[in-house]
């Protein structure tokens, strides 16, 4: 994260707030054919006074916020990353919230499900938004060349990028030409639907690469993507001792991955490599850290156990996506 981004964040205290506030920053990890995330601008908060006025707000009265995300650690990432955007679209100035997690039937069949709609204020023409948020680390040696998206994996070793990347594309966004799709939206939107409609597709999120090696960014990957790096946990003593004693350390729990804790939360070095020693001794899962420098500002990290991966999924090509 830039360090212009550590003052920003400070400003909150409340940690779905940081979350809102991390997500208006943040960029798509892929340019793709679909128009990107809602921009901004489009929500009503182009400037920073309306930025600022809006997260002021939403941490003075956060009751409402709560009730849409649930009780930190309650949810899952993806439940609650959604739910973040329902109520942005829902509360930001530019937008209306439509409908959201509308269901697309068929014989009884449930096929899907459309994740937000809305409309911005002034326009007619209802936007279809789909969301996901991804952390997902590279491998330099896997499937396919050095650009494939298919060597950027979840830390589960179940998912990459190249799998949702086509699922989104292939399932996910096709799905609102579906008559039953057409018809769910004329059923839910009424006089706000005449057959038109537009898509967009927010997946923020962070790329991890890998600490000993050089690798290059994933194909389609957004320019100014957020970025860490991962590493096997014998690694870790030897990075730590390159690190300035001034920084100090938080380990991220699910669901919030998104912004980095309060610097009043962070633990120096010292105790953070403990916990993680105790953390790996036993065989520990996985962990994202979140490290501060003063000077240089946010980092992120994933810190795995030496036998990772344990399993690499197949590229999409290989699977049956339909």
């Amino acid at each position: 994260m830039p360090p212009h981004d550590t003052d920003f964040l400070e400003r909150w205290q409340h940690p779905q707030v940081r979350d809102l506030a991390w997500l208006l920053l943040a960029p798509d990890l892929l340019t793709l054919a679909w128009p990107g995330r809602p921009t901004r601008y489009a929500l009503g908060l182009g400037d920073a006074g309306a930025l600022h006025g809006y997260l002021d707000a939403q941490q003075a009265l956060p009751d409402a916020l709560e009730a849409k995300t649930g009780a930190p650690g309650a949810t899952r990432l993806g439940h609650y990353h959604e739910r973040l955007w329902q109520h942005l679209l829902e509360t930001a100035p530019g937008t209306q919230l439509l409908a959201h997690n509308l269901p697309v039937v068929r014989e009884r069949r449930t096929l899907g499900e459309l994740d937000l709609l809305y409309r911005r204020n002034g326009d007619r023409t209802p936007v279809h938004l789909e969301v996901a948020i991804k952390f997902y680390l590279g491998l330099p040696e896997g499937p396919g060349q050095a650009h494939d998206q298919a060597r950027w994996i979840g830390p589960g070793g179940l998912d990459s990028l190249a799998i949702k990347r086509t699922h989104l594309e292939r399932h996910q966004l096709p799905m609102v030409a579906m008559p039953e799709a057409q018809r769910a939206l004329s059923q839910r939107l009424g006089e706000h639907f005449d057959g038109r409609l537009r898509q967009q597709l927010a997946m923020p999120g962070v790329l991890f690469y890998p600490y000993r090696q050089r690798m290059p960014s994933p194909r389609q990957a957004h320019p100014a993507h957020r970025r860490g790096q991962w590493l096997h946990w014998r690694d870790w003593p030897a990075m730590a001792a390159t690190l300035p004693t001034r920084i100090r350390g938080a380990c991220l729990g699910k669901p919030h991955w998104l912004a980095p804790p309060r610097q009043a939360e962070l633990m120096p070095l010292t105790a953070l490599s403990a916990w993680l020693d105790t953390h790996f001794t036993h065989g520990g899962a996985p962990r994202q850290l979140a490290l501060h420098d003063p000077v240089q500002g946010w980092r992120r990290l994933f810190v795995v156990d030496d036998a990772w991966p344990r399993q690499i999924p197949l590229p999409p090509s290989a699977r049956d996506l339909s």
